[in-house]
């Protein structure tokens, strides 16, 4: 173990100490703190797109015990900024581990912190909100909080510019029947993965694709995949939301992706205090009147306050109220604020996906029809 102190230090002058582990960076490091409530998972969350540029806390104190596998990433690299934890475990124990946390986060060159109160870190969080916090050496507070200030704050960065792919690219299924265009972004690998078991083929487009281009794929439906940040930060895109949308093609999104429909239809954005990060999040299906376990990582919603007349609300978090999915009153879009792709229970929220498909089916024999 290196047993390098570090502190993580927040904009409100808290100190948590600890020591290093992964990758032992002398730069300091900032970031917007959260916390995940998840008690597995972790290589999902460290790989997950949409933690770009924060630093992470997980809630459950022992962290690594079955190590890393090849399979369970859900992009090409660690997009954490920095990783917090209560306890690691140097020794995993799992037949598909290939190597164990500390040594995927070093191959990463992310900085990882243990021996640290997590706890307490969360319960200031869900007091106060997320803040800034910088992983650093020294424990000179003044110094620390000038470098806080210097550095853009999480909500002014385009962090989709960072994770969305520059170029198209496809993922191909043999005999497919679908062509689904996905709008990156920060697509997750499971995403691809389920719609490729539902026989489809699917381009993947970047994230500032024009409407022009995303049309000449000629898709069958389209997706807003989930992403990272501030979706006020995508203002530029939303003229070319807006003509998909009166496309009549089948749309889904997906957490940022479901923001930008709302958006892009009239409806405002806020962020939340501490956000939504876990596998243990109730929603309510209002329509069926069930309630789902979901998987979460956002940190804003949509407003209810003057929404769109041309949508309707189809689904409430049970912990505090918000939007958690909405459709169009009378074209094929819906859309979550959760992640059907992940699994916080055996495959609870999969069933988005068959929806997606069958609504894509109804769609073409409608058309068919006239």
């Amino acid at each position: 173990m290196n047993n390098k102190i570090k502190n993580l230090i927040l904009e409100d002058g808290s100190i948590f100490s600890g020591y290093t582990f992964g990758f032992n960076s002398e730069k300091d490091i900032v970031g917007e703190v959260v916390f995940n409530t998840s008690m597995t998972g972790y290589q999902e969350m460290l790989t997950d797109p949409s933690y770009r540029g924060q630093i992470l806390v997980p809630t459950y104190p022992m962290i690594g015990n079955y190590g890393i596998s090849n399979t369970d990433t859900e992009s090409s690299e660690i997009q954490v900024k920095g990783f917090v934890v209560r306890q690691y475990s140097d020794r995993p124990s799992h037949n598909n581990s290939v190597m164990n946390i500390s040594e995927y986060l070093y191959q990463n060159k992310i900085v990882g912190i243990y021996g640290v109160d997590t706890r307490a870190i969360v319960r200031k969080i869900r007091n106060a909100g997320v803040m800034t916090g910088i992983i650093t050496s020294t424990s000179e507070i003044k110094k620390v909080l000038t470098n806080i200030k210097n550095k853009l704050s999480y909500d002014e960065q385009n962090l989709v510019a960072e994770v969305s792919t520059k170029n198209a690219y496809k993922e191909t299924k043999l005999k497919a029947h679908k062509n689904i265009v996905i709008i990156d972004f920060g697509v997750k690998n499971n995403i691809l993965r389920l719609l490729k078991n539902r026989s489809c083929n699917i381009t993947v487009l970047p994230y500032d694709s024009s409407s022009k281009d995303i049309l000449s794929e000629r898709p069958d439906g389209i997706v807003l995949s989930p992403g990272p940040g501030d979706p006020n930060n995508l203002e530029n895109i939303l003229e070319d939301m807006k003509k998909i949308i009166n496309s009549g093609i089948p749309i889904l999104g997906i957490c940022l992706g479901h923001q930008i429909i709302a958006k892009a239809l009239g409806a405002k954005t806020f962020k939340l205090p501490f956000g939504h990060r876990g596998g243990n999040q109730p929603v309510k299906d209002i329509k069926n009147n069930r309630v789902y376990v979901t998987a979460q990582n956002h940190g804003y919603a949509v407003e209810k306050d003057n929404f769109p007349k041309e949508l309707e609300i189809t689904h409430i978090n049970l912990n505090d109220d918000t939007v958690s999915g909405l459709k169009h009153k009378t074209k094929p879009i819906f859309s979550i604020q959760y992640h059907s792709e992940a699994s916080p229970g055996p495959k609870d929220s999969e069933y988005i996906f068959d929806e997606f498909i069958k609504l894509i089916e109804y769609t073409q024999g409608s058309n068919n029809d006239k």
